[in-house]
């Protein structure tokens, strides 16, 4: 009989079962942590939308908020964020004219491209506006405010 060498059918099966095993608790964690950055990185950018209304009002803007375009076009925030969607989320920003009555307005938000299921880039989605508190709610729709009290949708952001 020959001396061979080498591994049996049985035991590369094993070997095939223990990385499906740790295939199948790995990548839901993976995917979890990708949607926790994604939620993050829309967090931030919204703070950077915030801080970059503000600079536009108090420079180009001569009083009235901009439009993410218009915050590009003005080299307050890349190019990335300026097409509205980054990092699985999309960005809209709605500026508010002033009226007699009324002192200028901006709505912004971060709303998941994919709110549920595996392929998910985000479970909430983020408000802010010229006030500079962050809102979220579950899901793809994200929070709103009055035009007129400025009242808020949502849940405040505790971080």
């Amino acid at each position: 009989m020959k001396n061979q060498k080498g591994f049996s059918l049985i035991e590369l099966l094993i070997v095939v079962v223990i990385i499906g095993i740790i295939a199948a608790i790995a990548i839901p964690n993976l995917l979890a942590a990708r949607r926790s950055a994604n939620e993050g990185s829309a967090i931030s950018s919204l703070r950077t939308v915030h801080g970059g209304e503000m600079t536009y009002q108090a420079t180009t803007g001569a009083g009235v908020y901009g439009t993410l375009a218009n915050m590009q076009t003005a080299g307050i925030v890349d190019s990335v964020l300026g097409a509205g969607v980054k990092s699985g989320y999309n960005y809209a920003v709605t500026p508010i004219a002033p009226t007699t009555t009324a002192p200028a307005f901006f709505d912004a938000t971060a709303s998941p491209q994919v709110a549920s299921g595996i392929s998910a880039t985000g479970t909430r989605a983020f408000y802010i506006g010229e006030v500079g508190v962050l809102y979220y709610l579950a899901g793809a729709t994200a929070p709103t405010a009055d035009a007129t009290t400025r009242v808020t949708t949502g849940t405040v952001l505790n971080n």
